[in-house]
């Protein structure tokens, strides 16, 4: 299905002259700013709160506050029996917002819906437990409610060729067993039909070209805090001599590994390359499964997994990196997706090696190194033209932290946010 087409607009001016000439313009427009309410489906550490405050809904905060906006942050967390993780300064949740499906979802939709008060209502994600209480919200308080759109949700899912399937009986028993998987609120089935709902929405945000080809709405790009990631403020070698990494040439994935990230592929060129002083360095490993601990498994000899550390520290793990690798497949979720580690690699001038899926061409540009999906062999080789021809990549890694400033930072997200706010 297609939104409102009204949704469509172009970003036409350079970011950087907006930020040099309309900022200060912008903010005394918006001195009697509405307050804004901005409601996630997920705050735990599986959810929105994984990266500490990294994540998109924290980024729009921010991007908002600086223009004025105040901005209150609420939500729900699915009870995974994991603890809130995030600054909290950031956010505010409701004192009984753990839910775990069923009725106790609906009495968490009561409790929170007070805490909703601000003047626009801004959904994060096409879920039931996000956009679905949004609409409830609007309805109610006849407020204006923006959706953005970070993940094609049905895409864990098969995408447009999921169905559920299930006799009366199954359907029933889904529908009431303590763990029938229809308590859910987030199920496909309701995450499928909610998107005929995306319309209801009086604007739409969007972060990649595939969701704004498939949905519409406005290209609203993750943007980075460029100044606490900013390589002037940190020494490479004493990164590197902290984390016990100076034996190493290092490419680093500062992201969650999922199989559909790549990084066997990055792996598989390490092998192919021989090389001993190679390493693939995570950092904090999946929140999700136990998938880096596979890849630890088959891959030791080549594999360096970093634990968890805060948002605060991420930009000293950054700088210890040669080269920054977002080796994504060619895979539904990853075409979806703005991967949001780019940018932490950009905005430290790093070397990127990345791969020709979804925007990430776009958004590096010629600041970066692109091989095709899933090929080990192209990875290995232009590793080895990385470290080959370093001078040619340190000037590719200044590129990228300019292209970042420009187009991918808070001040970017801000001024397309401002825009967007005053047309409601």
């Amino acid at each position: 299905m297609s939104a409102n087409p009204n949704l469509k607009f172009t970003n036409g001016h350079p970011i950087s002259s907006l930020i040099q000439k309309g900022r200060s313009n912008l903010v005394k427009k918006l001195s009697k700013s509405p307050k804004i309410s901005i409601i996630v489906s997920d705050l735990s550490s599986k959810g929105a709160g994984r990266w500490g405050g990294a994540s998109r809904p924290f980024l729009l905060k921010q991007a908002l506050e600086k223009l004025g906006y105040q901005v209150n942050l609420v939500g729900l967390a699915y009870d995974h029996g994991l603890p809130l993780e995030f600054p909290t300064h950031f956010a505010y949740i409701s004192p009984c917002a753990y839910y775990t499906g069923g009725i106790t979802f609906y009495r968490k939709i009561q409790e929170l819906l007070p805490y909703l008060d601000g003047d626009i209502i801004y959904a994060i994600k096409v879920k039931p437990s996000s956009f679905g209480i949004g609409l409830i919200r609007k309805y109610l308080s006849k407020r204006p409610l923006i959706l953005d759109i970070d993940d094609w949700e049905m895409s864990w899912y098969g995408g447009d060729a999921y169905r559920y399937i299930n006799h009366w009986k199954g359907f029933v028993n889904d529908l009431i067993l303590p763990q029938g998987s229809l308590k859910h609120p987030d199920h496909p089935l309701y995450l499928q039909y909610l998107e005929k709902w995306i319309n209801q929405a009086d604007r739409l945000t969007v972060h990649s070209q595939f969701i704004q080809k498939r949905f519409g709405g406005v290209y609203l790009p993750n943007g980075k805090d460029i100044e606490h990631f900013n390589p002037h403020h940190y020494s490479p070698e004493l990164s590197r001599q902290k984390y016990d990494l100076t034996s190493y040439r290092l490419l680093m994935f500062p992201g969650a590994p999922r199989p559909y990230k790549g990084l066997e592929d990055v792996l598989m060129a390490l092998e192919i390359l021989n090389q001993p002083d190679l390493r693939l360095v995570i950092v904090g490993g999946s929140p999700y499964d136990d998938y880096d601990r596979q890849l630890h498994a088959k891959w030791a000899k080549w594999l360096i997994i970093l634990p968890k550390l805060p948002i605060e520290k991420m930009p000293e793990i950054v700088a210890a990196a040669h080269i920054i690798v977002i080796p994504q497949r060619d895979h539904p979720a990853a075409l979806a997706q703005f991967p949001l580690k780019l940018t932490d690699g950009m905005a430290m001038a790093k070397p990127i090696l990345s791969t020709m899926v979804g925007d990430i061409p776009a958004i590096l540009s010629n600041a970066g190194y692109l091989v095709p999906p899933q090929q080990p062999a192209a990875i290995a080789q232009q590793i080895d033209w990385i470290f080959n021809h370093w001078s040619e990549a340190e000037e590719k890694g200044q590129m990228a932290r300019q292209r970042c400033v420009e187009h991918y930072s808070i001040e970017a997200m801000s001024e397309i946010l401002a825009t967007l706010i005053t047309q409601l």
